[in-house]
């Protein structure tokens, strides 16, 4: 979808990518080829989650510091390609493991997000330490709340909210390693997650196979606050996808059908 860059545009772009496992250094070269020709043609560039590793429940193995090669990656990448950056990574903070999603901008700006919801089937809950805060960045104007995988299956911990005449986000991100038998439900929850907070979701799921046989496959997508899926990446597909999206056409919507006035107020105990 191509359209004149206004204000209040936001280029977002999925990257749908095989992850080589436990290897860094090799997703690093990867990426570097892959996301090259994003440069100065897009505003926020969304990964996989654990994009540099595939997802892992070996933290001891391969966990890193924030001073480490993975987030100055992001850092160097998000300069690189003048455009913000969104991707997951291992974290070690005082003994302590964390699947943490970073937010790159060119300016050097890094914020983060610890997942609060620990895949309890595969062992995360185990071995990494739980989130407490959301996180809400900007970017060009938007408001952008980004979250892990199984985070998507608690609708409680993504709602949205209006208060003072303002909505807590506009964009809802979630980056996964999303197995391909949950298909559905991925697909499902992300256009729920849209309805229900009047937003736009973008959903980015990793393809292949990892190192524990799980097959991924994918079905990235972007989806407008009625539901409407208005991009989808192939299943199986090693692909960048860009779409132009308007936050007036969100505003517009907002006004017209004001949900917000409606939605229950509450607070979440950790």
């Amino acid at each position: 979808m191509e359209e004149k860059n206004k204000k209040d545009n936001l280029r977002i772009s999925l990257v749908q990518a095989h992850l080589v496992w436990e290897n860094p250094e090799k997703n690093f070269d990867n990426f570097d080829k892959e996301l090259s020709p994003l440069q100065g043609k897009t505003d926020l560039i969304i990964l996989p989650e654990m994009f540099n590793t595939g997802f892992s429940v070996h933290p001891s193995d391969i966990a890193e510091s924030m001073d480490g090669p993975s987030v100055n990656y992001l850092k160097k990448k998000s300069v690189e390609l003048n455009a913000a950056i969104i991707a997951s990574i291992i974290i070690e903070e005082e003994a302590k493991y964390y699947n943490r999603l970073i937010y790159a901008t060119p300016d050097g700006v890094i914020e983060y997000y610890d997942k609060k919801h620990l895949f309890r089937m595969g062992g995360e809950h185990h071995r990494f330490e739980a989130g407490t805060d959301t996180l809400v960045v900007k970017c060009k104007g938007w408001k952008i709340m980004p979250l892990i995988c199984y985070d998507l299956r608690f609708p409680v911990w993504a709602r949205n909210y209006y208060k003072e005449e303002q909505y807590k986000y506009d964009l809802l991100v979630y980056i996964a390693n999303w197995p391909a038998p949950r298909s559905t439900p991925w697909k499902t929850l992300l256009q729920a997650r849209a309805i229900e907070n009047q937003c736009f979701v973008a959903g980015v799921n990793r393809v292949g196979e990892d190192g524990n046989n799980l097959q991924y496959s994918g079905d990235s997508a972007l989806i407008d606050a009625k539901g409407n899926v208005i991009s989808s990446i192939k299943p199986h597909e090693v692909k960048i996808e860009t779409i132009v999206v308007r936050l007036e056409e969100l505003t517009d919507f907002r006004k017209k059908f004001h949900l917000g006035l409606d939605w229950d107020s509450f607070t979440i105990e950790n």
